[in-house]
This record gives C-alpha cells, sequence and structure tokens, in this order.
C-alpha cells in the first residue's frame, strides 16, 4: 500500500501532517509509518511545542493525543482552529470516556482511533482524511466533514454505556438509542415523537423543563442535571440519572436510517446524555441515614435529634411557642440484657421503638440517644398537662409484658422533662435539665415522670460532688460496717446481727446509707460498695462464729441491682468462700418487689443458694405485693416486719392488725419472723404475746461498731455463764 501512494503522490504534493503526542517513542514511529507512505511528517513532542509549530508552519493535517501534560490535546485542536482553521484533526488517544470524545467531535475532529491503533487502519483512516480534504479545498466544501462527523456520532452512540437521545425544538424525541431499553424498559420506537416529560419523575419535570429552557445553556456550556426517569411498568423503582443537554444546530445531524435506536425524522435541536447514577445515589442516600440514624432501631440518632431540636427551639422563639425534651431511660434493661443475651436486648429495643412510635404526635422526634436511653422533642404545645398526657401515655406501653422468643419480660421508664423556656432556652439546656429530672425519678423509684425545676439543678451540683467523694471513699476504705443485734423475743439471747453500712466522710462526718446508697445504685458503684461490706461483714462476724458463738447469724441487705445480676449466685458464694464463711451462718435480705420483677429467673436464684445453706429473708415484709404464692413456693425461711407496722402498735389491738395478720400467717407457713423498729416495752410486750420469734430495734440499741459488739457478745457470754 505504501509503494501505491508513493507512486500517485510526488514529494511536492505530498501531505503536511503534524504528529503531536508526549510520548517520544510513539510520535517516531508514527511519524516513521506516516514517512514511509510518502507523507511530509513533523513531530511534536507534547502540546506547547505543537502550538508553536502551528504558529510558524501550515500543516494539511494533525494526528493529535487528547492527555498530554500542560497544554492538552484539546488546547492544541482549539490553537489550530484559531491560527489555520483548514487544517484537519484526528484525534488518536488512549481517553475512550464519552465526555472527552464527544467534546473533541464538538472542537471538530473528523476522526477519532483508539491507542493501541492498528497501522493499516491508521494509514486508512488518514488517506480517507487528507483525500476529503484535498476534496474540501478543490470544492470548498464541509460537507465532507459534517458526514465524517456523523459517523464519528454514529460510533459514539452505538457503543455508549449511556442513554444518548435527541429532541426536536419542541422537546420531543427525534433519536433515543437501545440503551433506554435495558435501563428502563422501553423501545426507542415508542419514544420518539413523544415530549421528554413522558418519562420524568413526576416530580422532576419543573426541574428538567426549567434546564432546557435556561437562557445560558450552549454547546460551551452545556447543562446537567440529576434527575429521576420513570422505569416502564411499576415492578422496578425509578431510578437516578446524570443528563448532560446542550443545543445544536438543526442542521446538523438528522435521522439516518443507518443510525441504531430510532428516529422520528424530525431535525434535532438539543444533543443530550443520561448516565444511570442510581448506585451511587444510593450508597450516598444509606452513608447519610447512617450518619443521623441508629440502625438497630432507625430512629434518628443523637446528632439529628439535637439539629431538630434546634430548628424547634428557634421556631418556637419566633412563635412564642413552648416545647418539652423528654429524657427516657429504660428500667431492667440491663439485667435483661446481661441475662438473655446481647441479641434479645437488641430485639427487646426494637420492640420498645415500636410502642413508643404508636404513642408519637406528628411532628414528634424520637431518638435513641444511646444504649437503652431516649430522647424525645414534642413541638408546639400548649403546657405541661399536653405532656403529662404523653408521659402517662409512654409508660402505660411499656408496663405490658414484651415477648422475646420463650421469655417474658417486663421493664419500666423513667422520664425526666425540660419544658421550654422555663427548664432552659438552648439546646444543651434542655437536653441536660431533662436527664437531671430522668435521675430524679429513678432516685425516687423508677417507672414514673417528673418535670425539671430550679432545685433540682442544685441538687444535681450536690450529687456530682457527692458521687466524686463516694469514688474516693471506696478507694481509701472510708466505708464502715456497724451491727443491730437481733435478738429472741423469750430469751433476750443475741441470735443475730444485721450489717449496716456507714460512710465516714472526712469532712460531713458519719453519712447514714439513706445518704448515699441511691446515689450508689444510680451510679453502679453499689456492687464495689457491696463487695466491701461483705467482706468486712465476714471478718468480723467469723471469728465471733468461731469462738463460740455457733448460731450467730449475720444479715445482709442487698440491692435490686445485685440481686438481677446473671452471676448474682457465683459471686456471693466467692466472696464467702474467699472469708471462709460458713454460708448456713448467712442470711440475705430481699425486698419483695425484687421477686415480683423477675418472678422466673430470682426464684432459681433463691433455691440455688439454699441447696447451699444460705437463709433467705424478705425484708420490709406488707409493703410491697404480699403475695402468699411467691411465699409458699420459694425457699423463704423469715419474715421481717417493717418498723411502719410495729410503729402503728399505740393504745390496742386495733392499731397492729397488719402486725397480728403477719404474724399469724408466718406461724401458718412456718417461717421465722423478725419485728424491726421495736422501741418501746410495750412494742415488745406485745410482739411477745403474738408469738413473734425475734426483734430488733433502738430498744436493745441502735447499730454499733464491730468494736462494741465484741463487748456485747463476751459480756452476754459471760452473763450465759452465770446463769448456767
Amino acid at each position: 500500500m505504501a509503494s501505491e501512494l508513493t507512486k500517485r503522490t510526488s514529494p511536492s504534493e505530498a501531505a503536511r501532517i503534524l504528529v503531536v503526542d508526549d510520548e517520544p517513542r510513539l510520535v517516531s514511529a508514527l511519524a516513521s509509518l506516516l514517512s514511509g507512505c510518502g507523507y511530509d511528517v513533523t513531530e511534536a513532542y507534547g502540546g506547547k511545542q505543537a502550538c508553536e509549530l502551528a504558529d510558524t508552519s501550515h500543516y494539511d493535517l494533525a494526528l493529535i493525543d487528547l492527555r498530554m501534560p500542560e497544554v492538552d490535546g484539546f488546547a492544541v485542536m482549539a490553537h489550530l482552529e484559531n491560527r489555520q482553521p483548514e487544517c484537519g484533526v484526528i484525534v488518536i488517544s488512549g481517553e475512550s470516556s464519552f465526555t472527552a470524545v464527544s467534546r473533541a467531535l464538538r472542537r471538530g475532529a473528523l476522526d477519532y482511533i483508539r491507542k493501541p491503533y492498528d497501522p493499516e487502519e491508521l494509514l486508512a483512516i488518514v488517506k480517507g482524511v487528507v483525500g476529503k480534504q484535498t476534496l474540501l479545498k478543490a470544492h470548498e466544501d464541509v460537507q465532507g466533514r459534517l458526514e465524517k462527523s456523523e459517523a464519528l456520532h454514529r460510533y459514539i452512540v452505538n457503543s455508549s454505556p449511556d442513554i444518548v437521545f435527541m429532541l426536536d425544538a419542541h422537546g420531543r424525541f427525534c433519536f433515543i438509542n437501545s440503551k433506554i431499553e435495558s435501563l428502563l424498559g422501553y423501545k426507542p420506537a415508542e419514544l420518539c415523537g413523544k415530549h421528554f416529560r413522558h418519562i420524568l419523575d413526576d416530580r422532576d419535570v419543573a426541574k428538567g423543563t426549567y434546564a432546557l429552557n435556561a437562557p445560558d445553556i450552549s454547546a460551551d456550556n452545556p447543562r446537567t442535571l440529576e434527575i429521576r426517569l420513570k422505569t416502564r411498568g411499576s415492578r422496578r423503582a425509578n431510578r437516578y440519572f446524570e443528563v448532560t443537554a446542550f443545543p445544536i444546530a438543526p442542521q446538523s445531524w438528522t435521522y439516518n436510517s443507518d443510525t441504531q435506536g430510532g428516529g422520528s425524522g424530525q431535525k434535532a435541536c438539543y444533543y443530550g446524555t443520561a448516565r444511570d447514577v442510581t448506585e451511587r445515589k444510593e450508597a450516598e442516600a444509606f452513608i447519610n441515614f447512617q450518619a443521623y440514624h441508629d440502625l438497630l432501631t432507625r430512629l434518628p440518632n443523637r446528632a439529628l435529634f439535637k439539629d431538630r431540636l434546634e430548628l424547634a427551639i428557634t421556631h418556637a422563639r419566633r412563635a412564642k411557642q413552648k416545647l418539652a425534651v423528654m429524657f427516657l431511660d429504660l428500667d431492667r434493661f440491663k439485667v435483661i440484657n446481661d441475662t438473655l443475651g446481647h441479641a434479645m436486648g437488641d430485639r427487646l429495643l426494637q420492640a420498645v421503638t415500636q410502642r413508643l412510635e404508636g404513642c408519637l404526635r406528628k411532628g414528634d422526634t424520637l431518638s435513641r440517644f444511646g444504649g437503652d436511653e431516649f430522647t424525645l422533642l414534642l413541638p408546639s404545645i400548649h403546657g405541661k398537662d399536653d405532656v403529662s398526657q404523653i408521659a402517662r401515655k409512654l409508660i402505660k406501653t411499656l408496663k405490658a409484658p414484651f415477648q422475646l422468643g420463650e421469655h417474658q419480660v417486663f421493664i419500666g421508664v423513667s422520664i425526666g422533662i425540660a419544658v421550654y423556656p422555663e427548664a432552659g432556652n438552648n439546646m444543651d439546656q434542655l437536653i441536660q435539665n431533662a436527664d437531671i429530672a430522668m435521675y430524679h425519678v429513678k432516685a425516687r423509684g423508677k417507672d414514673s415522670y417528673r418535670f425539671f425545676s430550679e432545685s433540682m439543678s442544685i441538687d444535681s451540683t450536690h450529687r456530682l460532688n457527692l458521687e466524686r467523694d463516694l469514688r474516693m471513699a471506696l478507694e481509701r476504705g472510708e466505708l464502715r460496717v456497724f451491727y443491730q443485734p437481733q435478738v429472741c423475743a423469750s430469751t433476750n439471747r443475741i441470735v443475730g446481727l444485721e450489717a449496716l453500712v456507714r460512710w465516714q466522710h472526712p469532712e460531713r462526718g458519719l453519712l447514714y446509707p439513706r445518704d448515699f446508697l441511691g446515689l450508689a445504685e444510680e451510679t453502679k458503684l453499689i456492687g464495689q460498695l457491696s463487695e466491701q461490706v461483705l467482706n468486712q461483714a465476714c471478718q468480723d462476724v467469723g471469728p465471733w462464729i468461731r469462738s463460740g458463738h455457733s448460731d450467730l447469724r449475720l444479715a445482709v441487705n442487698l440491692s435490686p441491682i445485685e440481686v438481677e445480676h446473671p452471676r448474682f449466685v457465683e459471686t456471693l458464694m466467692e466472696r464467702i468462700n474467699a472469708n471462709h464463711f460458713p454460708p448456713g451462718n448467712l442470711e440475705i435480705e430481699i425486698t419483695e418487689n425484687v421477686i415480683m420483677n423477675d418472678l422466673e429467673q430470682i426464684s432459681q436464684k433463691l433455691r440455688e443458694l439454699a441447696a447451699m445453706h444460705v437463709r433467705i429473708a424478705i425484708d420490709d415484709f406488707g409493703t410491697g405485693y404480699s403475695s402468699l404464692n411467691y411465699i409458699h413456693r420459694l425457699p423463704i425461711h423469715t419474715l421481717k416486719v417493717d418498723q411502719s407496722f410495729v410503729k402503728a402498735i399505740r393504745n390496742g389491738a386495733d392499731d397492729a392488725c397488719i402486725v397480728n395478720a403477719i404474724v399469724a400467717m408466718a406461724h401458718g407457713l412456718k417461717l421465722e419472723i423478725i419485728a424491726e423498729g421495736v422501741e418501746t416495752n410495750k412494742q415488745l410486750e406485745y410482739l411477745r404475746a403474738l408469738g413473734c420469734h425475734q426483734v430488733q430495734g433502738f430498744f436493745y440499741g441502735s447499730a454499733q461498731s464491730a468494736a462494741d459488739i465484741d463487748k456485747l457478745l463476751i459480756q452476754t457470754r459471760l452473763q450465759n455463764a452465770v446463769s448456767g
């Protein structure tokens, strides 16, 4: 083929070709190939040199790479168009993106050759272009270039991964490629002649229509926007597309029967592409959802809640309205989570979420703040009555049992409430004060609600200081164990000792349990505190038992948090064994409420302890559920009559009817009974007459230190020896 071209082309008639690439090896190879065919070839190593050569020499054709440093191929094309517009351009590049090739076409490229190229194909294209260039120069006819542009366009369109379309002056499809069928389900022929609104999602019709009518849209400034396009039928959801469109001269392209896709025969006035970006949009939406939602419950998270609260405060301030923030903390969730496992805990949180959402008004925002804590924003309220009604509704809906697989569990909720603007005029204050109010609910028995008041803020400051001191007290060993004797009502002999904790505060003196036990439970320090108390009590009472008081009983109170813990039995026995304390001399005191909160689990634990000879006492009996059924079923040894009933013994049997009933019931069930708070001889005599086994209270003395109890036991032993 080279010999034929040489015969027909004399050196004086050879076309002058400029080869432009930033790779010297590629430039030399291409120049050698073209020179061998008789062309007059000039080599340009990069776009900058090409522009300099174009300023001083004339060329018939330029073969240009698009991707070059400093000055790229598009800049060279623009420079040639400005300095010698009659020079034809063929793009020869590894750049295959539709955007780059389409841009080259708009700049006037006559053809496009992908790297790596086939030499024979390249020479054929060059030969064709040079021939047409000669024809253009001879007849001054630009039709050849238009035809070549159409051929290049046809190549690009038919191999494009995107939807390519053209619209007439009225916005109707006059061409659309076959990609529309695989992406949206339409056949090109059925869309041609229809307005492009036909495939726009109803929500994006206005946006799409405005884009084509924008005054500044042009070939060099195309309009790009993201819109949703309808899929054919209802089986598939509408999809997101990135659409790029720009106007073209009507005479630059008309429908050709060789073009794949479809056509209406109308002249095109707009050219565009649509790229499917659904997966990217879905990924962005999921990432955004993750950033602002809790994935377990699908509720707004802390960040989104704060954003909405900020907006609600701004609106309330302008409209002079009130709003409320609720802080919700689930009661007993940790016990259920630790006992049944995290999977069940997650299911419980999801079930709680569903119930809470059923109580909301339109416009309310429920958020999972973290763990088992939720926050609730109530905008546009009239007053506290509105909030109280919702709070009661929330408490009621969570009281019903939850079924988790084979387990039926009960939880409650403590709710703190802060109302804007009384309880704070900014986001942080409202959340903090609602949290403070919630802790006051926890301290007063849980499963209720309270509104924040200024006095709580003072209490909160005091609470923080006390919490700090309590943590230090546990580290420094400031806790003390005192003992109150439990005395046989008939013989006045000491049969047991109840261990009572005191705190020797370095500044405030001796503090009683009412001053710090509630705080210890709230801050989860109760376990560490109880461990220290039990260890000390075992170390004190153990030697007394071994020195002659073999039947002496040690009674210890245990908090609900300890008893409900899944490892309660193991932990308790580990402490007893570590201190070499005989289990048969230990009596644990728990309240009725602890048992009834989870009868199945607590019953099993108590049976395990009873099997190891640990005694069980029900403290404050008569103030809780008082179910004869559970008393009969459980391994209970002792009932402790609450001191409030003992105080009722004043002027006769009528005031002590509850005590009479409890003692009679204990006898019937063959249980021991201890009356607390005995302060007078009259109370003691009355209880003796009823047959009450044991008593304790100020009548026999207040709680005493270990040293004082040691003296008392020695004195008692001497008295018994003398009387014996």
